[in-house]
């Protein structure tokens, strides 16, 4: 049974693992993969990714991409969501802080964050507007 907009923006909301897909170009499947995002209801959705990586060069030339979320138990739930990008800008040391926060132990996160910095080079944020959505919550069958 589909999810009402209520039901999947707040499942949205919850800090899952995301699979992350954006066209990779013709002859190729698209490119998929984990991330980590933030998103409360009725926003934009944000990802961050290396300045530099393949993500945002294809995220950059489709100038959208999509996101998966999904659970298993109690029942099979899942929102995917696809829209276009609407800001590109460097990622600032609060919006690492937030993401890793949001998925990481908070004994964790400072030591993450410097990490972070010191190693992930320039890292830049992609904000998604949801516009087609996919959901469902299969035990409500």
């Amino acid at each position: 049974m589909a999810l009402t907009r209520e039901e999947r923006e707040q499942f949205l909301a919850e800090p899952h693992i995301a699979a992350l897909a954006v066209d990779a170009g013709p002859g190729r499947a698209p490119l998929t993969v984990p991330i980590w995002y933030q998103y409360e209801p009725g926003g934009d959705i944000w990802i961050m990714t290396g300045l530099d990586s393949r993500k945002n060069q294809l995220i950059s030339a489709a100038g959208r991409f999509s996101l998966m979320v999904d659970q298993p138990e109690p029942t099979i739930r899942y929102v995917s969501v696809e829209g276009p990008v609407v800001d590109t800008a460097p990622a600032t040391r609060d919006q690492i802080r937030e993401l890793s926060a949001r998925y990481l132990p908070a004994d964790k996160v400072d030591d993450y964050v410097e990490f972070s910095l010191k190693n992930h080079g320039d890292l830049v944020v992609l904000r998604m507007r949801p516009q087609r959505w996919v959901s469902s919550d299969l035990g409500q069958v």
